[in-house]
């Protein structure tokens, strides 16, 4: 079956993603005093908010997302006054020099904090957004947001309003629609409490800038399923489109080839076949592939990060079987994608990527 969107709904809001309209932002703030769920932009992706310190209404979070209670959320923070007060110590410095942006810190949760946010774990995962909807909605709220990606467990996270909409239709009681996300894939995931840190996700502040700050870090495992772990995206299995994602790396010559391969194998077989690759590739695979989606030039992954997870939607919608996908290399922002393919690639098959 091809996802559909639906094109209207009275839960959802266009608001001004530069300038929020004041009178939307206090409706929204409203209904999260009132245990409510809101969906909003971040600079990374949507992000589906409660009130962090109201269990009910944390609750309805992981039932809306059908998420399971072993993973725990990222709660989201007006300020460094705020993040210290959910927090037994919290690395001021190292927050003044990311945040406001997509950085997610992971600490030593303040006795307050319930577990359902943290999955029964010690510890508190904390960011401060810099997108101006999520810090106008922080400030009127008040109050902290747990905010996972607004979509269901497993699948693409959102970076357009209308993805919130597909996955989580009428159990969200209001969406703010600013437009499409700026970076497109999630926060970066620091674990303050290892030494040295480790990197739960890699995301939007690379390992990169994070060593040029404080030294080395170490890039942690996927965890297994049912199993509480020290910060949210830790799943081996995540992101997924309907279709089967294929992974290629190495040099782009080489990818174009051994993806037009697959890609005639594919077409032989009457496999409906989507490729999310570069500009260079179209030439040679626009005529065996059935549906292409270019992030860009070779080496944007820049760009390739803000379109993944919008290409992965489309392509599905499009009847795509198979997806074959560029593998960026493991640095800057290239290992926040490479991260996400593999998790996607990793995810238990569709009936419909069955093949």
């Amino acid at each position: 079956m091809i996802p559909t969107v639906a094109k209207k709904s009275s839960n959802i809001i266009k608001i001004n993603p530069d300038f929020p309209q004041r009178v939307h932002i206090q409706r929204a703030a409203t209904l999260l005093r009132k245990s409510g769920l809101v969906a909003f932009p971040t600079e990374t992706v949507y992000g589906l908010g409660a009130d962090a310190l109201d269990k009910a209404a944390v609750a309805r979070i992981f039932a809306a997302k059908q998420r399971p209670n072993w993973d725990p959320l990222i709660v989201h923070v007006r300020d460094i006054a705020m993040a210290r007060s959910l927090a037994k110590d919290f690395p001021a410095t190292l927050a003044e020099k990311f945040w406001p942006g997509p950085l997610t810190l992971v600490v030593e949760k303040a006795a307050h904090v319930p577990d359902e946010v943290t999955a029964g774990r010690p510890n508190v995962a904390l960011r401060m957004p810099h997108h101006p909807v999520a810090a106008m909605l922080l400030a009127e709220a008040g109050l902290p947001i747990a905010a996972p990606s607004a979509n269901k467990f497993g699948r693409p996270s959102p970076t357009r309003a209308e993805h919130v909409l597909e996955d989580l239709g009428t159990s969200v009681d209001l969406i703010l629609d600013a437009g499409p996300t700026l970076l497109g894939v999630e926060s970066t995931v620091l674990d303050l409490t290892q030494s040295p840190p480790a990197i739960l996700r890699p995301g939007g502040v690379t390992r990169e800038q994070l060593e040029a700050a404080i030294g080395p870090v170490t890039l942690a495992p996927s965890v297994a399923d049912e199993v509480a772990r020290e910060g949210p995206g830790m799943s081996p299995q995540h992101y997924a489109p309907l279709a089967r994602v294929e992974l290629f790396e190495g040099a782009m010559d080489d990818i174009a080839n051994q993806m037009l391969a697959r890609a005639i194998e594919l077409r032989n077989r009457g496999r409906h076949t989507g490729a999310i690759i570069c500009d260079e590739m179209i030439p040679l695979l626009d005529k065996t592939t059935e549906f292409i989606s270019s992030f860009g030039k070779w080496g944007e992954w820049d760009r390739y990060a803000k379109r993944l997870f919008a290409a992965f939607r489309v392509l599905d919608a499009q009847g795509a079987v198979v997806i074959l996908c560029v593998l960026p290399p493991g640095e800057g922002i290239g290992l926040a994608v490479r991260d996400r393919l593999q998790r996607a690639a990793g995810s238990p098959r569709s009936e419909r990527g069955k093949s």
